[in-house]
């Protein structure tokens, strides 16, 4: 796998969510993605951008464009040092939600992706990585 371009941005407040939001499209329109491939990736990384303020208290993004033999994907890993999730099997569950919102956001991002990784640890935060390929 190689990495063609990399990214790093801090996600604290809802205009770093839109900033997060402009740049995934912007990286997947440059890669040659489908309207339907960016839509789902845009979803994705704003429910999973979102989460990372509202129960994360803040954190970062790193989206990656990546080549494994010609297979083009944009990869982004959302990082945060929060509470993390006690129950990551509940998490992912739809309805399930720990605020006002549908309970659909992890488990909604998951179903969007080709790829979807967690890993949560309680008092050390959280990590999501999510890609797509083209």
């Amino acid at each position: 796998m190689i990495l063609l371009k990399s990214d790093i941005r801090a996600v604290t407040n809802s205009d770093d969510i839109t900033l997060v939001r402009q740049e995934v499209r912007k990286r997947m329109q440059e890669a040659g993605f489908s309207l339907v491939d960016v839509t789902k990736m845009v979803t994705a990384a704003s429910e999973l951008a979102r989460n990372v303020v509202v129960h994360g208290g803040g954190g970062k993004v790193t989206i990656n464009v990546i080549d494994n033999d010609g297979h083009i994907g944009i990869q982004l890993i959302f990082e945060d040092e929060g509470p993390g999730i006690p129950d990551i099997e509940k998490a992912l569950q739809d309805g399930f939600t720990t605020g006002d919102g549908l309970g659909l956001g992890l488990g909604g991002a998951k179903r969007l992706v080709h790829e979807f990784s967690i890993h949560s640890e309680v008092g050390k935060g959280t990590r999501v990585e999510i890609l797509r390929w083209r």
